[in-house]
């Protein structure tokens, strides 16, 4: 989930400048979808790089909230150490080409559905201020999950694959193999409920704890901690360092409350790969046995530091990169 965080944080901002009208009847049009084009190019770069960052403790993460055989005894760092000694350096990094594929449409389809969703929160049912963005970051996570959810469970039965034992040679393969073995285009599809549970909360907390410390910060402290925007002198935005702070706040809250969620979700998608798959085929069933054999620190929690220690280098690629890419492709 820390790429939603990002992607919540991007889209929580200010949004982008208008457009200069153009001469011409498609003018205007032409302009607009080139001005989208580039936004999800910088906004997918920026993902990419933030995920390839933190991609060894997402790997870890996965096999630690799923209990590997080959690493259950371990611990976060432990899991690290051993990784590249039983797989080699690149075993850190199985299952982020999946990731790199899925990053894009993602964070495309979660800016475009929160502003879709702002509007119509804001003109159809009148709400505005954090509970009108909670609902409209809440529902474009949901909206992104939803849409690429087949390629997350592909990565994550990537990542989970140990050297010697593989049962995909690869993403397409991977594909090919449970939509033949486990019930079709339904098959991709596993532990999606409790993503969904999971992403209104972890979403919307984001949303509303970022814009709460950024107004707080703002009316309180303009000067110690704000900055004049580049592109607007008259708009008053964080300094980065602060926003990135803000940020890892905002994401370690949100994790925190979902991350049993993110528990059940995994090891739902792992499905026939773990050997108690016939014991959790529904989300109740699935936190009942992680609970039941695991308790709550070393089941629901398991793997959580790992998104504490993850957040504050993933945030800062992800700002980092994108305001880079928004001077290279001209945002601003």
């Amino acid at each position: 989930m820390a790429a939603a965080a990002a992607a919540a944080a991007l889209a929580a901002a200010d949004p982008p400048p208008a457009i200069p009208q153009a001469a011409g009847a498609a003018g205007p049009t032409a302009r607009r979808d080139f001005y989208w084009l580039r936004s999800f190019l910088a906004g997918g770069i920026a993902g990419c790089c933030a995920k390839t960052t933190v991609a060894p403790l997402d790997r870890v993460k996965v096999l630690l909230q799923a209990h590997n055989h080959h690493y259950k005894h371990l611990g976060v760092f432990s899991t690290l150490r051993a990784v590249p000694q039983k797989e080699g350096y690149l075993g850190l990094y199985k299952g982020n080409g999946a990731m790199m594929i899925r990053i894009f449409p993602y964070g495309a389809i979660q800016f475009m559905a929160f502003e879709h969703y702002k509007t119509f929160i804001t003109t159809k049912l009148g709400i505005s201020g954090h509970v009108h963005r909670l609902m409209a970051g809440s529902m474009a996570g949901m909206t992104a999950v939803i849409c690429t959810y087949p390629l997350d469970m592909v990565r994550v039965r990537l990542a989970f694959q140990v050297k010697g034992e593989h049962t995909y040679t690869g993403i397409i393969h991977a594909f090919k193999t449970i939509y033949a073995k486990e019930g079709g285009f339904l098959g991709f599809y596993r532990g999606l409920m409790p993503t969904i549970l999971g992403m209104a909360p972890y979403a919307g907390v984001s949303f509303f704890t970022f814009g709460t410390l950024k107004s707080v910060g703002l009316s309180h402290a303009p000067t110690l901690l704000g900055r004049p925007s580049s592109d607007n002198p008259n708009v008053l935005v964080l300094k980065t360092h602060i926003n990135l702070l803000c940020g890892g706040v905002a994401g370690a809250i949100a994790q925190t409350i979902s991350y049993p969620f993110d528990v059940t979700r995994r090891r739902m998608q792992l499905g026939t790969v773990l050997p108690e798959f016939e014991k959790c085929l529904t989300m109740r069933e699935t936190m009942k046995y992680v609970y039941g054999h695991h308790g709550i620190r070393r089941g629901l929690y398991r793997g959580l530091s790992l998104n504490y220690i993850r957040c504050i280098p993933s945030q800062a690629v992800a700002f980092t990169t994108y305001e880079l890419m928004k001077q290279f492709f001209h945002l601003n």
